[in-house]
């Protein structure tokens, strides 16, 4: 049987008009020998050639290999075709010029599945049987034409392919080279079948065993010149095409793009530069987002500080949703009255244990979303201060930071306040300062607030019993010392006449010596931050949860409270109380309810403002108006205000960054366009050894990706040498530090929104690239 049968093959081409290359061509071909095509030129040599090779496709007829028909063969079982059967030694040679000689012969062996041990060694030997053993690690252009003539046959043989195709192989070479080609392909016809175009037809006698002649497109002699064929090899080959798909790699393909690139470093650094331009322009907006975000997430969550969701058990007027439905900014001449109780309904909260767990599961529902939950509470700390001659008994409300119905510090003055259990979101507003200072843990540590000067009122200080002449006192002087001494409600208070009045000057020294009780000492000094957008703190001094628990669980069980309790009067002065109201300050006063009597709920940010208020809204669904719990927003003018002005930065941002893609996206897509023209020859000879279109594309976009890699990576580093000038500019004209930054995840996203953007980008010229016909892209010049 034939090695390879050409039945009727007609070829033609429309180049303006019908060009019939081949004409009805019928040829069968051995099994090994070496076969010469002559004729002038364009009488369809380089055409039957390719059509035998599968680069070129035949309109009629039919090609047999083995005596399996092609006619219904599939581009991947050309594919395959050409890179198991058919090895190509083409007239200028075709080596790729950005890969070493070694590696020339190795891509031969990439669609076949050879492991990468095995390539190297089948490449080795190829070169050492052309006589290139010392050459291997050069580059094409260091060769001279016999020598890249040979390392095309090296390539040609490496697969072991049953047929070699030469197209004038010896056109490019002087005589004496011409000669030394033509016995290592006459070798190589003792066991393979040789097919070479050539118009040396002296060349053609010597070393063919038969020479077939074109004219026009047809055979006109098909001559034997080898009568005794006892010299060649007749030992049928085993080796049939197969029908599995070959494939390159995408190390291949990442390599064969990274060394073009080398080749090429200043172009690839400019071009890779001009990509890096909307990089940098996205750089830089992640970079401001970024720092802008935490500016203004600080900023919100300083500015919210200052602005709880407040909850508090004092009489309310909510709205009853009947408020006349006026135009806003009327151009009408008129003007309205406006009576607000008419839809508004007084209201009072009634918080129950089950309210403050459904307050207190916001951070297991919401997690993140509330800095803190404060809890004010009526009930009153009995203090004494510790200096003797200059004792001063004090009654203070425990609140969570400004009690609503006592005052701050200076005007009725509540001094003490509750540390929240989360300090992150304190310590953000706030800083330590003086030696040793640090939070406090037990129920006897408290903390001194001072403001930005370091000062605190006159007034704290008289209350602590420093009432002289001195006003500069030393940080030290404070932190450690004991300040004051919290006073059970049974020792303070002592039964006179059935009552229990407020203790007078002649008790101070008793109770500042009994045994009972706390003392309470500074371990740290509070100063807000400088940009801080308000203080959590009044001026004076912060206790813990713990102080909270201790004086509650004292007061409730405390005879005072158990008097007051019993009677419909203030157990302190004996008088009635002015109405209920009234009578259930006093008991919280005394400890006999436990419940807080407000609650504010300090949010993140404006869009956790929303949720909780939401979650808050669903406490209140289906209940009726008694039942309901109403808050105040303070936050709502703010919020609004802020988050349109938050909305207008981001967008424009976004739209920045948008623009930078763009440009970006085009200037990548220009460049691997580019790259598609420059590399249109090595496209043909990839096809021409097995390559897939699949694979052409595969190597454009590998491209693509190591250019994004690189553009990515100039882009940070530019970017990130103007961020330094940036904050510098920001931080003289706003007082704003570190504005613009860029951590790690924004880096990694940035190489891979780079890589990702330039794979985009790339597609399509890596498509237009895969579609290119291989024979004309053999044809371009380099």
């Amino acid at each position: 049987m034939s090695k390879l049968y050409l039945e009727k093959i007609n070829k033609s081409y429309r180049i303006g008009e019908t060009v019939h290359a081949v004409k009805g061509i019928s040829l069968s071909f051995d099994e090994c020998g070496l076969v010469s095509i002559i004729g002038p030129s364009g009488c369809g040599k380089t055409t039957l050639l390719n059509i035998i090779g599968g680069l070129d496709r035949y309109d009629e007829g039919n090609l047999s290999v083995d005596g399996n028909s092609t006619k219904e063969y599939s581009d991947a079982d050309w594919d395959a075709y050409r890179s198991s059967c058919i090895g190509f030694v083409f007239q200028n040679y075709n080596l790729i010029p950005h890969l070493s000689v070694l590696q020339n012969v190795e891509l031969a062996m990439s669609f076949s599945g050879v492991g990468v041990e095995e390539k190297k060694r089948k490449a080795e030997e190829a070169l050492r049987k052309v006589g290139l053993e010392s050459m291997m690690e050069k580059r094409p252009n260091q060769l001279s034409g016999g020598q890249a003539q040979r390392v095309a046959i090296a390539r040609a043989l490496v697969n072991d392919p049953d047929i070699i195709l030469a197209d004038e192989p010896t056109g490019a070479l002087d005589s004496g080279t011409g000669l030394r080609v033509m016995e290592i392909l006459k070798e190589i016809s003792k066991t393979k079948l040789v097919i070479m175009v050539t118009h040396n037809i002296d060349l053609a006698k010597d070393y063919s065993t038969r020479m077939i002649e074109l004219l026009d497109g047809e055979v006109v002699a098909d001559d034997c010149l080898v009568e005794d064929k006892s010299t060649l090899d007749k030992r049928k080959s085993s080796k049939k095409l197969e029908s599995k798909k070959c494939f390159m790699s995408p190390l291949v393909a990442f390599t064969l793009s990274f060394q073009n690139i080398l080749m090429k470093k200043s172009r690839t650094f400019f071009t890779a530069l001009a990509g890096g331009i909307g990089i940098i322009g996205v750089a830089l907006v992640l970079a401001l987002s970024g720092g802008l975000s935490s500016y203004m997430g600080g900023m919100q969550s300083d500015a919210l500080s200052g602005y709880p969701i407040t909850i508090t058990t004092e009489l309310e007027n909510a709205p009853n949703g009947t408020k006349p439905d006026y135009v806003r900014y009327p151009d009408a001449d008129v003007l309205y009255k406006d009576d607000e109780s008419e839809y508004t309904t007084p209201h009072t909260n009634v918080l129950t244990q089950e309210y403050l767990d459904y307050i207190a599961d916001i951070e297991n529902v919401l997690p993140g979303s509330a800095n803190a939950i404060a809890y004010s509470r009526g009930i009153r700390l009995n203090l004494i201060n510790l200096v003797p001659e200059k004792r001063v008994v004090d009654n203070q409300f425990i609140t969570s930071n400004v009690d609503k119905e006592v005052g701050v510090m200076g005007m009725g003055s509540t001094y003490m306040q509750v540390m929240p259990e989360h300090t992150d979101f304190l310590m953000a507003q706030y800083d330590l300062i003086g030696e040793e200072s640090r939070l406090p843990s037990k129920e006897n540590e408290v903390l001194l607030v001072v403001d930005e000067y370091n000062q605190m009122d006159v007034d704290f200080f008289n209350k602590l019993g420093i009432s002289n002449s001195i006003n500069e006192y030393k940080l030290t002087d404070f932190v450690g010392s004991a300040i004051a001494k919290v006073i059970p409600n049974d020792e303070f208070f002592t039964e006179k006449d059935g009552l229990y009045p407020i203790p007078d000057t002649k008790d101070y020294d008793r109770l500042a010596e009994s045994s009972d009780g706390i003392y309470l000492t500074v371990v740290g000094i509070l100063r807000p931050k400088a940009n801080a957008a308000g203080n959590y703190f009044n001026e004076g001094v912060v206790c813990t949860t713990a102080l909270t628990k201790w004086v509650q669980s004292q007061a409730e069980t405390s005879k005072v409270a158990l008097e007051q309790a019993a009677v419909d009067y203030d157990i302190h002065t004996g008088q009635p109380f002015e109405d209920d109201e009234a009578r259930a300050k006093q008991m919280r006063r005394i400890g006999v309810d436990p419940m807080p009597t407000s609650i504010d709920i300090y949010s993140v940010n404006f869009n956790a403002n929303d949720m909780i208020m939401l979650y808050l809204d669903v406490w209140n669904a289906g209940k009726t108006e008694n039942e309901q719990v109403v808050y105040t927003n303070n936050a709502t003018t703010l919020t609004s205000v802020t988050g349109s002005l938050i909305s207008s930065v981001y967008y424009a941002l976004i739209i920045f960054a948008c623009i930078s893609l763009a440009v970006s996206g085009l200037m990548i897509a220009i460049i691997t366009y580019v790259s598609v023209v420059e590399r249109t020859k090595e496209i043909g000879i990839l096809r021409s050894i097995g390559a897939r279109k699949r694979d052409i594309t595969n190597v454009f976009e590998a491209e693509a990706l190591i250019i994004g890699f690189i553009a990515g990576a100039i882009g940070i580093f530019i970017s990130a040498v103007l961020i330094i000038p940036i904050n510098a500019i920001i931080l003289q004209t706003a007082g704003v530090a570190n504005i613009a930054s860029l951590g790690p995840v924004q880096i990694i996203l940035l190489l891979l929104g780079s890589m990702t953007l330039t794979l985009v980008a790339g597609f399509i010229p890596a498509r237009l690239a895969a579609k290119k016909d291989p024979v004309t892209a053999l044809r371009t010049l380099e």
